[in-house]
């Protein structure tokens, strides 16, 4: 997007804001991780970061760029025991929960350089919970300009 996707105002709220209000909805501490411990291995900075700084037993792992999530499916994923990744068209992605146990796992895979969540929930052999149909629109994500229209064009339905 050339900018701080998390800043960028979506309705009253800022991206960021949509998914830390969700987060708060169904009662869980909020931390934004804004600076990776390892720089350059993607999504696996901030997993790596959020794990190793963690003062609890596990993380829901949640991204600014996901602004349809549900509470819903937080209360699922949170009721589980992780490794759990939510599933859409075959692949898995945020949201997704880990026990701070998995944090040597996320360290082998970055000093392996696989920074792929595929791969870490393979090598994981986590739970996966497919999402189809219009359950699976709340995992649209904000990557380009035209995301960025259509989750306008969402939240004018919503509204």
């Amino acid at each position: 997007m050339g900018r701080d996707k998390g800043h960028m105002r979506l309705g009253r709220r800022t991206l960021l804001g949509h998914v830390r209000g969700l987060a708060k909805s169904v009662g869980l501490d909020v931390r934004v991780i804004r600076k990776d411990i390892v720089h350059r291995c993607g999504p696996l900075g901030g997993v790596y970061t959020g794990l190793k700084t963690s003062a609890h037993d596990a993380e829901l792992f949640l991204s600014c760029d996901m602004p349809f999530l549900t509470p819903a499916l937080l209360r699922h994923l949170i009721r589980v025991k992780p490794p759990a990744f939510v599933e859409a068209e075959g692949s898995v992605g945020f949201p997704f929960i880990l026990s701070v146990s998995h944090f040597e796992i996320v360290e082998t895979e970055i000093h392996a350089g696989r920074f792929s969540l595929q791969n870490l929930a393979k090598r994981l052999k986590t739970r996966r919970f497919p999402l189809q149909g219009p359950e699976a629109r709340q995992l649209f994500n904000v990557n380009t300009p035209a995301d960025w229209r259509e989750a306008r064009r969402m939240l004018e339905l919503l509204l």
